[in-house]
């Protein structure tokens, strides 16, 4: 393939990271470009590039030996391998340039003169000093109201105002096109791309995204930035968000919080969910009462085998919450009737469609009290070799059930997401 030395910049997100032998080293997510109060031209300074274990990296474009529509290629695998965290100076393409709204000042298009515009891209090009430079910025009037894009003009970088600092940081700044890179990408990548934007970005971007998604991407950041985050919301926007979050995740987040912090979002949400909520903040955090989420899969013991396998199909569900399923008397909301027993995934799938669960259950596996200690819920699972067990009061009522996925979050430092993984011993490098 033919390497180019012109290319639009956001064209290179999620393009392949090859080393000089062809090993794929990531793929890119970001283009890191200066601007300065001065006027003078944007300088490319690197990419940011995600790694196979999702750690994002700085790279600099002096070590990009080739760049073509399918990869970027590096002159060689030794790169730092220290977390990417943006410096003053420096100015995120997809992150902070994309949609910012600007005016231009050309005499070939006089139709755009006065008019709002926003960025859509920006052309660099590597120029005689091997140096890359941003030498065009894609632009198209602001759309104000529903229907198709306005065509895409093609400026050069000293004719657009507004590609400032101060311009950067105007509020209200569209985040479509970045929402758009974000298509795709598990809540994990969401919310630590959502770390390494600026404040300003960040809220927009959080204002984007829809309840569902937001909810997804809130229970993989940090409880304190969690409830931050919480707290830039509308008061009823934040309560809708709390009720699209698993309940185990939601109540670990009230429980951050003050008493009356948490009382305040708790009356503006469904009486239905807060009530599970309050039920799971009667129980200390580290215990399994305080672990369990009160939305396992339960079914009555008439439910067929096809329907049970119907329920563990939805794909909210955890991999470890559809691992189990937990047959009680009616009601099935928790707390139920009688919980009956238990039925393995593996098993239901040996059974015939229409068989009964009620007929295939297993009675002999332990259940957890809600006050059960931590360490006692660990040494259970490591004990029946389960990714989740139920969780049963006195009255032998199903409360919840307890997934490994929570217990490992509290077995980890409460900041894991945020420590450096160890680099590799000796020189920095990839390989």
């Amino acid at each position: 393939m033919v390497s180019v030395n012109r290319v639009y910049a956001a064209r290179l997100a999620g393009l392949v990271v090859l080393g000089p032998d062809g090993e794929s080293i990531g793929r890119v997510r970001d283009v890191v470009i200066s601007i300065s109060i001065v006027r003078h031209q944007p300088r490319v300074l690197g990419l940011v590039v995600e790694l196979l274990t999702r750690r994002r990296i700085f790279v600099p474009i002096g070590r990009v030996t080739a760049i073509d529509p399918s990869a970027v290629t590096l002159v060689t695998a030794n790169v730092s391998l220290r977390k990417f965290q943006q410096r003053p100076g420096e100015v995120l393409v997809l992150g902070q340039v994309i949609e910012t709204r600007v005016r231009v000042d050309d005499p070939d298009l006089p139709e755009l003169a006065g008019v709002d515009l926003v960025v859509v891209d920006l052309g660099i090009e590597q120029i005689r000093t091997r140096d890359w430079m941003v030498t065009k910025v894609a632009v198209r009037p602001l759309a104000r109201r529903l229907g198709r894009r306005r065509n895409v003009a093609i400026v050069d970088w000293d004719r657009v105002q507004g590609l400032t600092p101060s311009g950067l940081a105007m509020p209200g700044q569209g985040v479509a096109q970045l929402l758009e890179q974000f298509e795709g990408q598990r809540p994990i990548e969401v919310a630590e791309a959502l770390r390494e934007l600026p404040v300003k970005r960040r809220l927009e971007v959080i204002q984007g995204l829809d309840d569902e998604r937001l909810a997804d991407v809130l229970q993989e950041l940090p409880e304190d930035e969690q409830a931050t985050v919480l707290r830039q919301l509308e008061p009823e926007r934040a309560a809708d968000v709390l009720e699209a979050m698993e309940p185990d995740d939601a109540a670990d987040l009230l429980g951050t919080m003050t008493p009356a912090d948490a009382e305040l979002f708790l009356r503006r949400m469904d009486p239905s969910d807060s009530e599970d909520l309050r039920r799971l903040l009667a129980h200390s955090p580290d215990t399994a009462g305080g672990l369990m989420t009160s939305e396992p899969v339960a079914i009555a013991p008439d439910t067929t085998v096809a329907e049970a396998l119907a329920r563990v199909r939805d794909p909210d569900l955890t991999p470890a919450l559809a691992s189990l399923v937990f047959v009680v008397r009616p009601p099935t909301a928790t707390p139920t009737g009688r919980y009956l027993g238990c039925v393995h995934l593996q098993r239901l799938l040996r059974e015939p469609p229409a068989a009964l669960v009620g007929g295939i259950l297993d009675t002999d596996l332990p259940s957890l009290r809600p006050e059960d200690p931590l360490t006692a819920v660990t040494r259970y699972f490591a004990a029946y070799n389960l990714v989740c067990g139920p969780v049963v009061d006195e009255e032998n009522h199903l409360l919840g059930a307890v997934s490994v996925d929570d217990v490992l979050d509290h077995l980890l430092p409460d900041d894991w997401r945020e420590r450096e993984e160890p680099e590799l011993s000796g020189a920095e490098g990839v390989t």
